[in-house]
């Protein structure tokens, strides 16, 4: 038995552009569709190295279109941009939910400073 947080419920709430998960420690997180495509563990936007990572512009109104889990570890997104290769731990998508105001600040800050669309 792992002493880590484990996942107890997801919820994809397309009105509101989120993935609401929920954690047995009583931990929740409401993680916008547009954070999850822009920090996709996929090589395509994470690279093979710290310094290769992608900024990825105009996904504010991105979707999620489904969710398929990846043995007991991970849920594997399709965006309706056509980004399929992110498989997200349920750790990543802990710490994702836990910074996300953090990291969309951060996102936001880096598309301004390029002169790129949200």
């Amino acid at each position: 038995m792992s002493d880590r947080p484990w996942p107890t419920r997801l919820s994809f709430k397309a009105s509101d552009g989120v993935l609401d998960i929920a954690y047995d420690d009583g931990a929740r997180f409401a993680i916008p569709f547009e954070l999850l495509r822009v920090e996709s563990p996929s090589a395509e936007v994470q690279g093979h190295s710290p310094d290769q990572k992608k900024l990825v512009p105009g996904k504010s109104n991105v979707r999620v279109m489904s969710a398929d889990t990846v043995g007991r570890y991970a849920v594997r997104l399709s965006f309706d941009d056509g980004h399929d290769s992110g498989i997200f731990s349920w750790d990543y998508l802990r710490e994702l939910g836990e910074n996300s105001d953090t990291l969309l600040s951060a996102y936001k800050d880096r598309l301004k400073a390029a002169g790129l669309p949200r």
